[in-house]
């Protein structure tokens, strides 16, 4: 069992050595040895830098206009497209107007052969009646 009479304490210890110093004499070793190996000044890399930065302009520029060339080409098909299927609705509207002419010259016939023959009933009737009446007369005159 523990003894009451102890009671727990805490050590706290302080390291008087400071690592911001250590990282900034490492910087700035690293910094010297990139400067003494560096295979190019800052002016030849201020250079290639500039170039890549044409080239990459260039090559965007170059995708700007194949992807301008393919979006009118689509657009022309579909301007296409939609100008024949508007030809092709014209030409059967044209059609339907047609086939509606010659159909209602065909029922304007058949009407008109309609009603010579009914005129020509009712005349074949009106005779047949002028005959019978004229049978009746003869045959009541020979009675």
């Amino acid at each position: 069992m523990r003894d009451n009479d102890e009671v727990p304490y805490i050590v706290i210890e302080k390291d008087s050595s400071s690592q911001v110093g250590s990282f900034v004499i490492g910087a700035l070793v690293g910094a010297g040895l990139a400067l003494l190996f560096a295979p190019k000044s800052g002016a030849e890399t201020q250079e290639d830098l500039k170039e890549h930065a044409r080239r990459l302009r260039g090559s965007a520029e170059q995708r700007m206009r194949e992807a301008q060339k393919q979006l009118e080409e689509r657009l022309d098909v579909a301007r296409e497209g939609v100008q024949e299927r508007v030809e092709s609705v014209k030409s059967a509207l044209d059609a339907g107007r047609e086939a509606a002419r010659e159909a209602r010259g065909e029922l304007e016939k058949k009407l008109e052969t309609s009603k010579a023959a009914y005129r020509a009933g009712i005349d074949a009737a009106r005779e047949t009646v002028a005959d019978g009446a004229e049978d009746d007369e003869d045959a009541e005159a020979e009675a």
